[in-house]
């Protein structure tokens, strides 16, 4: 099954734009009616050569299309697209729809706090859901400016891309935008707790749902202040003025990403609104988004890709930005060793997989297929490639080259090509070396040591030829003494001749964009030797170095599992899904044989006795400890009394009762007590969480029940309940959804799209189905033409993670 609305294709993004200029766009919304949908009256003015074309229009109804002051029927409208013969010269497009609130957090997304029962509005135009909010020529290239005018409950408040006023009860009134793409812009629309600011002549807004009132307070002075540095940074970096009015921080509830960049007023998700005691890898996680957002106004915002094969300079940009400027100017000078475990793996997989693509040019076919891009690659390796430049080329020429670009191509649109040209009028030389093979080569190239030889060999990705030279420190312990040695790799092999029993880890801080791996002694020697390392960005590079060895079945899983029990990664606070510790729980433990999940919950035990108590690895050798528990009796213990220095909140509760009901050592009643007790956002989702984590078939049903769309929720609680409904251990109990998933998948275009759509191929994916027959049907689905291309790709890159798990099981058996 295809999706009901037709991407917008490259080759016509390209005709369109040659045949039109938008002049402006006039948008009248009517959020006050009922909740289901909303009105929507756009005024579309532009210039046309003259001749047919089409606007994106995603209604629930239409009322009225006139074009040119002439009635066009309704009926025309087609997979969200609406013809048009235009005329030569000035035309005006004026369409009077009703449009669709949606909860899945694109478009205009509507929810309900269930702590109080109040609604919040925010709009996610990014990608393709512009035209379910307002009639629009919906590419990035054809920018324009916006007046909006909002009717809303008298009790809201409303805020936009521009500066507005509140003339009367329930009406907004905003005052023009400067130039921008479809996909920027927002309302943030409802009873919002709002707090207000100024610095350096620029108003700052920060604002989240009344709910979380007292929690925004709380973080308020580090948010702003944060705010202000990042700014007075940016400012001196680029000698150029955020240009968009005031700056509004929102944080919105159900959002997918970690935030987007409105100018103006950017959106982020509210758990970034902390409720719950957080590690410092969470704060610094928050931090780094919050200077992204800020670089994207100028990357991004201020200039914006012509097409998306160019989102690199968007993302990448602010990426590397967004994290020098965290380390160099905010409390968390940390930042890059935080970056080095959230970030490296991230990419470096998928650079690894069979959708790998190039950084720049990647070949966007349709905006659908760009989507597919925002990932490890656009993220963390186009930031790395571009710290290394910055390295080669200094301050001087790579910020000046920046600076000529975002002058040149101001309130416009740019292309990788400009930027290279900017940077070689500034000193950088020819770049088209840099370009071939950093930029528009796909892949990673591998480091490995050949100990007896005394080499450091460079492999390039398999047909991939590159010529990348890399410079970067090895790291290297003699007798547990361990130093930094350079190595410039810019030939096949270079002599490094060490002792023996030497532990080797080559670019262990990040300085190259490669996969090393560990030899064979350096594992051996980690098991002694890792437990004396207190450089946390050294213990960074020797977990990501295993990371990736085991993500190619180059290290036991046995061996592992022995440096986690000699030194658990707490240091490595955080434990969302990118992060060290998760990757113990769901990718050594389930490989490196009985008894494994019980050592790991041994040595959280022995670290969290040693650690002081209050401080942040202890909360992080809890978490551990939490979650590897398969004792009922621990985990109720903890419910009624947690270690000292740990508080039992509403976070810590939940990840108690998730545990149990994994066990199956709760039942519904006690859940849904907890919610009843606490009934917030964050309570709702775990609740759902634990309900599908519960091991009888009546849990299994009513999380599969989300997935098909026979039960519709918001988008967190769609997440959560994939989350539980596959559960190690549970096999059994889930192997009829095995077959299942491939049967029902098809038809949720049916029910979702776009971002949410593809996430929930990956949510409710049979990840505890390790098998080689799992496997073929993944990979012969993922070549489905029939598949929405967001759906294959998904299923490619689970294919290619079973594969891997797979070759880890035949190399080393732990039966």
């Amino acid at each position: 099954m295809s999706s009901p609305y037709q991407s917008l294709q490259h080759t016509e993004a390209i005709a369109r734009f040659e045949l039109l200029t938008v002049d402006g766009y006039d948008v009248v919304l009517d959020l006050a009616g009922d909740e289901s949908t909303f009105g929507s009256v756009t005024t579309l003015r532009f210039q046309s050569a003259g001749g047919p074309t089409f606007v994106d229009l995603k209604p629930v109804r239409v009322n009225e299309i006139r074009l040119n002051g002439q009635r066009l029927d309704p009926d025309l409208l087609e997979r969200g697209r609406l013809p048009l013969v235009t005329a030569a010269g000035a035309n005006e497009l004026v369409v009077d729809a009703v449009m669709p609130f949606r909860n899945d957090g694109e478009g205009l997304h509507r929810s309900t706090d269930p702590a109080d029962g109040r609604q919040y509005v925010y709009g996610m135009s990014f990608m393709d859901a512009a035209p379910t909010v307002f009639a629009c020529f919906d590419q990035p290239d054809l920018k324009a400016p916006y007046t909006f005018h909002v009717t809303a409950p008298a009790d809201w408040v409303v805020i936009g891309n521009a500066p507005g006023s509140n003339p009367e009860p329930g009406v907004w009134e905003f005052e023009q935008t400067h130039p921008l793409s479809t996909y920027f812009v927002t309302l943030v629309a409802g009873p919002y707790h709002v707090l207000r600011d100024e610095h350096d002549g620029i108003p700052l807004g920060l604002s989240a749902r009344a709910s979380l009132a007292e929690d925004l307070d709380a973080d308020a002075d580090e948010l702003f202040t944060m705010t202000k540095q990042c700014f007075d940074e940016f400012h001196r970096l680029f000698g150029i003025r955020y240009p968009f009015g005031d700056y509004h921080q929102a944080f919105v509830p159900e959002f997918n990403a970690g935030a987007m960049e409105n100018p103006g007023c950017v959106t982020f998700r509210d758990p970034l609104v902390f409720s719950s005691r957080v590690t410092r890898g969470m704060r610094i996680s928050r931090a780094t988004t919050v200077a992204h957002e800020m670089a994207h106004q100028w990357f991004g915002n201020i200039v914006t890709p012509k097409w998306w094969d160019d989102l690199w300079l968007n993302e990448s940009f602010a990426e590397y930005m967004g994290v020098r400027v965290t380390a160099d100017v905010t409390e968390y000078a940390d930042a890059w060793t935080d970056h080095a475990y959230d970030r490296r793996l991230w990419g470096l997989t998928a650079d690894e997989g069979p959708s790998t693509h190039p950084v720049a040019g990647n070949g966007a076919f349709d905006a659908s297929a760009a989507l597919q891009d925002f990932d490890g690659i656009s993220y963390a390796k186009g930031s790395s490639i571009l710290k290394q430049l910055n390295a080669a080329l200094g301050d001087e020429v790579f910020l000046g080259g920046v600076v000529d670009h975002l002058t040149r191509h101001r309130f416009g649109n740019a292309t990788m090509h400009d930027l290279l040209s900017s940077w070689e009028s500034a000193g950088a030389g020819d770049l088209s070396s840099f370009t071939t093979n950093w930029l528009r080569t796909a892949g990673a190239d591998t480091l490995t040591f050949d100990r007896e030889a005394g080499l450091v060999r460079r492999t390039p990705p398999q047909g991939r030829p590159a010529d990348r030279a890399h410079t970067f420190r090895a790291a290297v312990a003699v007798d547990g003494v361990w130093e930094d040695r350079p190595v410039i790799l810019d030939s096949p092999e270079t002599a490094f001749p060490v002792p023996p029993g030497a532990a080797v880890l080559l670019d262990p801080y990040d300085e190259s964009w490669d996969v090393a791996k560990p030899d064979a002694e350096t594992v051996t020697a980690l098991k002694t030797v890792l437990p004396g390392v207190t450089d946390d960005l050294l213990r960074a590079g020797v977990w990501n170095n295993l990371r990736g060895a085991l993500h190619d079945a180059e290290v036991d899983p046995a061996d592992v599992l022995d440096i986690v029990e000699a030194s658990l990664p707490v240091e490595d606070t955080e434990d969302s899904s990118r992060r060290t510790l998760t990757w113990v729980f769901n990718k050594v433990v389930p490989v490196a044989g009985p008894g494994a999940l019980a050592r790991v919950h041994g040595a959280a035990l022995a670290k969290l006795a040693s650690l002081e108590p209050g401080s942040e690895r202890q909360l992080a050798a809890f978490r551990a400890a939490i979650s590897s528990s398969e004792s009922p009796e621990e985990l109720r213990a903890w419910l009624a009394a947690t270690p000292a220095g740990v508080d039992l909140d509403l976070d810590l509760r939940w990840r108690l009762l998730v545990r149990l009901a994994t066990l199956g050592a709760t039942d519904r009643e006690e859940l849904q007590a907890a919610l009843d007790d606490q009934p917030t956002g964050r309570s709702r989702v775990e609740h759902t969480r634990a309900l599908a984590s519960l091991p009888d078939a009546e849990a299994k049903a009513w999380a599969w029940d989300r997935f098909t769309g026979k039960v519709d929720v918001p988008n967190y609680e769609l997440e959560a309940a994939g989350a539980g409904m596959w559960r190690g251990g549970q096999e059994q109990l889930t192997a009829a959804y095995v077959d299942r998933y491939f049967v029902d998948l098809p038809a949720t275009v049916g029910v979702r799209s776009g971002w949410v759509l593809a996430d929930a191929t990956d949510f409710f994916f049979p990840r505890t189905s390790v098998t080689e027959e799992t496997r073929d049907r993944t990979l012969a689905m993922s070549r489905e033409e029939s598949l929405d291309l967001s759906v294959r790709r998904r299923l490619a890159d689970q294919a290619d993670r079973l594969t891997r798990t797979l070759a880890v099981m035949t190399r080393y058996p732990h039966p």
